[in-house]
């Protein structure tokens, strides 16, 4: 027996993230999410370091121009971070944010 599930995946679309005038894709692959997940945890003892490699494989080297460029304080960054995670997942940022501060 084969089941076809292609109706049921999306090959055409990774989420977007918009700030300001400016949107960032963000990478959605399932390989990528689940190295993202690990750093996130259950947000104890976060670092800097997690933060970073999130960011680094959470958007490609061209998006990560187009928010260097933009000069976000540190506070805003994580909140580019928490968001991504967000879009991809779709679960609700403020419960993103709430976890990475239990």
């Amino acid at each position: 027996m084969i089941v076809d599930i292609t109706d049921k995946l999306n090959f055409e679309e990774s989420p977007k993230l918009k700030i300001k005038n400016v949107t960032v894709e963000v990478n959605a692959d399932a390989p990528t999410m689940l190295k993202v997940m690990q750093r996130l945890g259950n947000g104890d003892d976060m670092k800097p370091k997690d933060i970073s490699d999130m960011y680094e494989l959470l958007f490609d080297e061209k998006e990560r121009k187009k928010l260097d460029a933009m000069k976000l304080s540190f506070n805003d960054f994580q909140t580019v971070i928490m968001g991504a995670v967000s879009a991809v997942t779709g679960v609700d940022m403020d419960e993103v944010s709430a976890k990475k501060e239990d």
